[in-house]
């Protein structure tokens, strides 16, 4: 692969970026990825918060090695297999409460657009057909799919595509850092969230609408934004009262990401389907599920007992096989208190580093999942010029520095604001996250002396 990097000069990749030339990944191991030149970086952000075991864990690649000896594939419509289901047991053994069953899918998308229509189907088979809206929002992301881009708040990745989405009603964020009035409490602040939610259900009418969709901790499009306290206990509630669904997407932050096998446990609150993906299979497979409460399973099998819904790869042998491997470790090697230490000493780094820094507006997250929002004066806020695109200065300084970080513009509002956020493997040392840190911070800081 070296030798072939080293000569081919024309891709024939449809690229994400026909602009960029990439460096060729041929290796990993624990946190750190090598290029085709021996390049070395540290991955602090997981890919997209995706390599929570790091790279080539041994007991991954051995079961995933076993499976393929065994079986590779077999189609669901006509087979189960016994990997699908252990790790069905592993992952309701581990639900929030109420949960029965698994859909497994190929990633977080998937997840989230099976959710949208299980959610629908389940109205149809309990007699309210009429239900047919779905709110979400501002400033989130649920994927790249039509019904997940339609559901997410993220401006930039919506505009064009706005003519093929179905129509969803965006509320406010849980953006304490930006949106919290100055004479308001936390509490306060998530009551007024609640409030807001509460009228754009009136205007709908509570008997129209599916579901609520939301981020536990908003990810990729605002950095790692955590709820306030009684925020989602108060969404929860509203949900509970007009018999709508409550989907929560935990897609990059679930799994162990924030010190809890699921974000919401945290918030001791329950949602009807929770969708994961990212550090499910820890980038070994594509692999996503959506956990569905039994009260929605039980009406699919009292009634038609079909979910209409389907792909090839739906609980794909070898892709289970490294989903359940991954999970299988993190249990047995008390990786969720890992996160939790390793979590605190990441958050104690950044503020150390970063806390009076002349550009940095917010340190926010929890776990190993936390972002830095960057701005052009402290005391107001006021954000970069969207021009200057700091946030990918910020990440090709962290790359010539050997740092994987993923930094995101458009933070406040799909045009403004810039952040990074950090989502490091949960078998992160702290001499790695030392050496993040300082890496992190040349990068800032030579990004930001470009521009002046």
């Amino acid at each position: 692969m070296t030798g072939y990097a080293a000569s081919h000069s024309k891709s024939h990749v449809f690229h994400r970026n026909l602009h960029h030339h990439l460096p060729i990944a041929v290796s990993g191991s624990g946190v750190t990825l090598t290029d085709a030149t021996g390049r070395k970086y540290i991955d602090a952000c997981g890919g997209a918060a995706v390599s929570c075991l790091g790279h080539g864990h041994p007991d991954v690649l051995a079961a995933m090695h076993a499976q393929i000896d065994a079986l590779a594939y077999a189609h669901t419509s006509f087979f189960t297999t016994e990997v699908a289901e252990r790790l069905a047991d592993h992952l309701i053994a581990e639900a929030p409460a109420g949960m029965s069953h698994v859909y497994f899918v190929s990633g977080g998308s998937e997840a989230i657009e099976t959710a949208l229509k299980m959610a629908r189907q389940y109205f149809v088979e309990i007699g309210q057909p009429n239900r047919q809206h779905f709110i979400a929002r501002r400033q989130s992301y649920h994927g790249n799919t039509l019904g997940a881009l339609a559901v997410g708040g993220n401006a930039w990745r919506r505009k064009q595509f706005a003519p093929l989405l179905i129509d969803v009603t965006h509320v406010s964020p849980c953006y304490e850092y930006r949106e919290k009035k100055a004479d308001e409490s936390p509490t306060e602040y998530g009551a007024r969230l609640v409030s807001e939610l509460e009228e754009a259900i009136h205007r709908l009418g509570p008997q129209n609408v599916i579901a609520f969709v939301a981020e536990t901790v908003v990810g990729a499009t605002a950095g790692a934004l955590v709820p306030v306290n009684g925020y989602l206990k108060g969404v929860r509630e509203l949900c509970t009262r007009h018999g709508i669904l409550l989907i929560l997407d935990e897609v990059m932050c679930g799994m162990g990401r924030t010190g809890s096998m699921h974000a919401c446990d945290q918030e001791d609150v329950v949602p009807d389907l929770l969708c994961v993906a990212k550090g499910l299979g820890g980038g070994y497979q594509p692999i996503g599920a959506v956990m569905a409460q039994h009260t929605l399973v039980n009406a699919f099998e009292t009634g038609s007992g079909l979910f209409q819904h389907g792909h090839t790869y739906l609980g794909h042998p070898v892709a289970c096989a490294a989903a359940l491997a991954v999970q299988q470790v993190i249990q047995r090697d008390g990786l969720l208190g890992a996160v939790r230490r390793q979590g605190n000493g990441l958050a104690s780094r950044l503020h150390a580093r970063f806390a009076d820094h002349p550009n940095v507006g917010d340190l926010r997250g929890r776990g190993l999942f936390f972002g830095v929002e960057l701005v052009a004066d402290r005391e107001t806020k006021t954000p970069f010029d969207p021009a200057i695109k700091l946030h990918a200065r910020i990440k090709k300084q962290a790359m010539s520095a050997g740092l994987m970080v993923y930094p995101m513009g458009g933070t406040i509002d799909g045009q403004r604001g810039d952040h990074i956020l950090l989502a490091p493997p949960f078998i992160v040392s702290d001499d790695e996250l030392d050496m993040i840190t300082d890496r992190l911070a040349l990068a800032v800081n030579s990004a930001i002396a470009e521009i002046h």
